[in-house]
């Protein structure tokens, strides 16, 4: 198992060994997807080539990697048993030569954790504003959206584990945080919004400046994420729509699969650099949380994965591209 990690990730010798001896599979041609599941509190790594995880009756789950605030000695400063509470976003990121997982939850708690060792590279609580996405600059600071509390944060995580110390501009609805490499920006999206944001200042003292505002197509804007077939694209999921903005045009634009992958309530989006695929993210008519599923839908080729026990909020494929 961990040594399809390994393969596609870079895995630590010893945990690849370890795979070896249980004898993993060959690698999947397609990046792990991560998730996060609100039934177990988790930030869940999953191998891809799978069809199903969690299955109670399979020696080998298909989980590959998986973080929780819970129990964690470095972070129960931050009371993770109530900040942790639904876990709403999850990233790869790398900086300055190390990896890092990046997650929020709508308790407050946001968190960038170094991968694969779990080391807290910086973590505060936001508050009640129902924190749904973060970012890691090229600086070393974090931005975090909140979508009741109505802001976009840059905060100055360089500057220790601890940094409280932020910049914070206004947005109604702020639900998606972007950097995108190619602007050299940071992006949101909010309920009515998509703003480009200007980071500057020192990275003790960062400021946030709206440089550009866009009005949505539709309502409620929600996901936020690269379109990294097309370089210079954002994918961009309102309340009622799946939509690709291009940076350059300034301009919503029309993009293949568009009549299928557009849809009502899509929580995530994103196409796998390997392979192209995207993977989606939508409730689940039933679920005991209205706004989780066990099933996550893949295009082109078109596929399903289900983590039988789950209650997955956003996936995105395991990567640190940025677009």
């Amino acid at each position: 198992m961990a040594a399809v990690l390994a393969v596609l990730l870079m895995l630590a010798a010893t945990g690849a060994a370890q795979a070896r001896e249980r004898g993993a599979p060959r690698a999947p041609s397609s990046s792990p997807i991560v998730a996060a599941d609100q039934a177990t509190r988790s930030v869940l790594v999953l191998d891809s080539s799978r069809s199903r995880w969690d299955a109670e009756d399979d020696d080998d789950p298909g989980v590959l990697w998986s973080w929780s605030a819970d129990r964690r000695a470095g972070l129960a400063d931050l009371d993770p048993g109530t900040s942790w509470s639904n876990p709403s976003e999850v990233k790869f990121r790398s900086l300055g030569g190390k990896r890092y997982l990046l997650a929020t939850a709508s308790g407050g708690l946001a968190a960038v954790v170094g991968y694969p060792g779990r080391e807290v590279y910086w973590a505060t609580d936001t508050g009640r504003g129902n924190a749904h996405s973060i970012e890691l600059l090229p600086d070393g600071n974090v931005a975090v959206a909140a979508s009741t509390g109505g802001f976009v944060r840059l905060y100055a995580a360089a500057t220790g584990s601890r940094a409280t110390r932020h910049a914070q501009v206004p947005l109604a609805g702020a639900h998606g945080v972007h950097w995108d490499p190619r602007t050299r920006l940071l992006w949101a999206v909010g309920s009515r919004q998509l703003v480009a944001l200007e980071a500057g200042g020192e990275e003790d003292d960062p400021t946030l400046t709206v440089v550009r505002r866009v009005t949505l197509p539709t309502r409620n804007g929600h996901d936020l994420a690269p379109v990294l077939a097309s370089p210079g694209r954002l994918w961009v999921t309102t309340g009622s729509a799946v939509y690709q903005y291009s940076t350059a045009e300034q301009a919503f634009v029309p993009y293949a699969l568009q009549s299928r992958v557009s849809a009502p309530g899509i929580k995530s989006v994103g196409d796998d650099p390997r392979t192209g695929q995207v993977l989606v993210t939508r409730p689940e008519p039933g679920h005991a949380c209205s706004w989780c599923t066990t099933t996550l839908v893949l295009y082109q080729p078109d596929g399903a994965r289900t983590l039988l026990r789950g209650g997955i909020y956003k996936a995105r494929w395991w990567t640190t591209a940025r677009g």
